[in-house]
């Protein structure tokens, strides 16, 4: 089970979409089978959920779930650096084997330990990718305490999924509950091997839903639950009151690196379910593609967009000859909609656009220069190289002064790692008492835009801070080749 702490602040995520509900196959992806694997999916209350009384609580519905759930138990081959340690040291044995003397580096076997769900009877187990990535071996230990040697199908990084295969059949399942259809409030139970204790059952409720922006993963739309979560409860069940799947446990909130606090998070069933099936056919995840960085629109950036409300997802750059480019989008849009569809941030766009497949035509509804209009772009389908980005955080808050700067060269392009041909003003120095310092502006940015107008001299980015006045100002910042939209308000 992986723990993250999250740092109180406002973080601006700008996404390379690379669009998708899933993600590319990691190195254990297989070749395309065209393969289906059936499934059970609800289709009405279960027996068992109907024996769901005080007296004997959730045992009914845990007594058909908790076979489905097995152990997932791995080993990679690492190699560590050779230490000198102080033995190594000594005079006396470095008068044999001299001063340089290293220690060679070590071969060690690490043992990762998770759960599984197995989603069909002929050996299908749906797991975190987190719990198998680069394993040598995996195995599978069942309830009724058979052990198997579990192939891995394919990985989805993305969205840390996997699936692996083990060759038994009429094994115990568990059927696939619709996720979309949970509510805050509802009872749930985490099923998994937490430390190692095989089969372990514990409840709590739906603590949210729809959870993202947290930076697990690249695609987020998390079920939050309060039901305990620990090392090992990774790739588990989480069932519904019906004993329906409706997540796989992933992750836990925790503070100094201590144990569950009562924020867990799941991957909703439904997404682990087009995961599933889609590794399983073609060996790996096809996702949309649009080509474009995205961050979220803020108050301080609708206002400076003129725009009446916080709400779509700002494009912050454009990919060349990507989808977006070829169909005519720009950096400084608004995605509004999608489809006629509202746009509520930038994480609703990624969701809805990897919902989709490559070669489809979406009309997106952009705002633009104060005006809205309609682009149709055919998606395209994400390359293998290209990553989701993320764009630093910055201080929405802040004032329009302090910035030292010098025009953008070759030579200083080429010492951050940009194109040549990339154009603007480079921060060389931020007051640390300054508005500007307090609007998350960072010496080696490179001020692209100030106020939508484009930089490429001294003279342009003096007149155009000049003309600002104590008027906010909006500057578009290349920050180690991923751009973001700043704010700076004066006092």
């Amino acid at each position: 089970m992986r723990t993250f702490q999250v740092a109180i602040g406002t973080a601006i995520v700008a996404l390379l979409l690379a669009l998708g509900a899933g993600a590319l196959a990691g190195s254990w992806a297989t070749a395309k089978t065209n393969k289906t694997v059936p499934t059970l999916i609800a289709t009405g209350v279960s027996p068992a959920a109907s024996q769901v009384s005080f007296a004997d609580g959730f045992a009914p519905i845990v007594k058909n779930a908790v076979p489905a759930v097995v152990n997932v138990s791995s080993s990679r081959i690492v190699q560590t650096r050779g230490q000198n340690l102080p033995f190594f040291s000594n005079p006396f044995f470095r008068q044999f084997f001299g001063k340089n003397f290293e220690v060679p580096p070590s071969v060690q076997r690490e043992q990762s330990l998770g759960s599984g769900v197995i989603v069909n009877g002929d050996g299908y187990i749906l797991t975190n990718n987190h719990v198998i990535e680069g394993a040598k071996d995996v195995k599978v230990l069942l309830g009724d305490k058979r052990q198997f040697t579990a192939r891995v199908v394919g990985s989805d990084p993305r969205t840390d999924l996997a699936v692996l295969k083990v060759d038994a059949t009429n094994l115990p399942t568990i059927v696939f509950g619709d996720s979309t259809k949970m509510q805050v409030g509802n009872f749930v139970l985490a099923i998994g091997n937490p430390f190692g204790l095989n089969q372990t059952v514990t409840m709590g409720i739906v603590s949210a839903t729809g959870r993202g922006g947290l930076g697990i993963e690249a695609y987020e739309d998390f079920i939050q639950t309060d039901a305990s979560i620990n090392p090992g409860n990774s790739g588990g069940a989480l069932v519904d009151a019906r004993g329906d799947l409706i997540g796989v446990n992933t992750a836990i909130l925790t503070e100094n690196g201590g144990g569950n606090q009562g924020v867990g998070f799941a991957i909703p069933a439904n997404m682990a379910r087009n995961v599933m099936d889609q590794i399983i056919k073609n060996g790996k995840v096809v996702r949309a593609y649009l080509g474009v960085s995205l961050q979220p629109v803020t108050s301080e950036i609708a206002s400076a967009f003129h725009l009446s409300k916080p709400e779509g997802a700002l494009i912050a750059s454009v990919e060349n000859n990507g989808p977006a480019a070829k169909s005519g989008l720009q950096t400084g849009d608004v995605i509004l909609a999608v489809d006629g569809q509202q746009v509520e941030d930038s994480r609703a766009l990624q969701l809805k656009i990897g919902g989709l497949s490559p070669g489809t035509t979406v009309k997106l509804t952009v705002w633009r220069n104060g005006n809205t209009r309609d682009v149709s772009v055919p998606l395209g389908e994400m390359p293998e190289n290209t990553s989701a980005k993320n764009a630093p955080s910055e201080n929405q808050n802040s004032p329009t002064r302090g910035i030292s700067a010098t025009p953008l060269t070759p030579d200083i392009a080429n010492q951050l790692n940009l194109p040549a041909n990339t154009t603007g003003m480079v921060v060389t120095g931020v007051d640390p008492a300054s508005p500007a310092s307090d609007a998350g502006l960072r010496r080696g940015d490179v001020i692209q835009e100030v106020n939508r107008q484009k930089i490429t001299s001294a003279g342009q980015f003096n007149q155009a801070m000049q003309s600002a006045g104590d008027q906010p100002v909006l500057l578009l910042v290349n920050r180690s080749g991923a751009n973001v939209f700043l704010v700076v308000q004066p006092h």
